[in-house]
């Protein structure tokens, strides 16, 4: 059983030190089987126009509410992730997907980032293979470019958590349930999370909406209004199978 309060996939996310992981390497692997039980996957700020071309884009129902992917219709199930790990091809790979193993940690005054890597994922191997850090105890290209991708992604993750928060603040937030009738005539419901409201959103002062285009934060919406026609899709391919 995973422990909720760690991130999602993470189950022993550790400090990477020349120290403890000299003699380890990362796997090449296009295998994502870990997110295959992942219905909804956390978005950064800069992906959401990208996610929004293939997924619907939504809001987590939380105190912060935070942009999410939606990647399957029943509880446990990504639909773009086949039997052998692999993600349905030309279909939009998260950023969250694509950081682990690695993870970055804020010290308790949240002044500090440090680069940490789960030591339970199947890529993270004994061996000099593909290793994390040179003889000498420099980080290798390898863990420059982690650094640098978890960084990015840290500093976007802010971003979305600004946008969600500004979001609740101008109260265009709405509680949304999905329910669907598939060919068969199984009919699921999806619930738990908000999405914005269109009326809501073209009543807001000409103020606040120029204040928000200077922010750059436009594009962000309207590409979740966009996302609503990938539902269509979704159902599609549940019935795929």
């Amino acid at each position: 059983m995973s422990d909720p309060s760690l991130p999602l996939f993470y189950k022993s996310p550790r400090v990477l030190t020349p120290a403890s992981h000299s003699n380890r390497s990362l796997r090449s692997s296009n295998d994502y089987r870990f997110a295959a039980k992942t219905n909804a996957m956390p978005l950064v700020a800069e992906e959401i126009p990208l996610a929004a071309r293939h997924y619907p884009v939504v809001f987590s129902d939380e105190a912060t509410p935070h942009p999410v992917a939606i990647l399957g219709l029943r509880d446990q199930q990504n639909l773009f992730v086949d039997s052998e790990g692999h993600w349905r091809s030309g279909r939009y790979v998260p950023a969250y997907v694509r950081r682990y193993p690695f993870i970055l940690t804020e010290n308790d005054a949240r002044t500090e980032l440090t680069l940490c890597v789960d030591e339970a994922a199947d890529t993270f191997t004994e061996g000099r293979d593909n290793p994390l850090f040179e003889a000498s105890g420099e980080p290798t290209a390898l863990t420059r470019s982690a650094l640098a991708f978890c960084r990015d992604y840290h500093a976007q993750h802010l971003l979305a958590a600004e946008l969600g928060r500004m979001l609740a603040q101008a109260d265009l937030l709405t509680e949304h349930r999905a329910d669907i009738t598939l060919n068969d005539g199984q009919r699921l419901s999806l619930s738990g999370f908000k999405v914005i409201d269109q009326s809501r959103f073209d009543k807001l002062p000409d103020e606040t909406f120029l204040e928000w285009r200077r922010k750059g934060w436009l594009p962000l919406i309207y590409s979740h209004f966009f996302s609503i026609g990938a539902w269509s899709a979704l159902i599609d391919r549940a019935v795929e199978g």
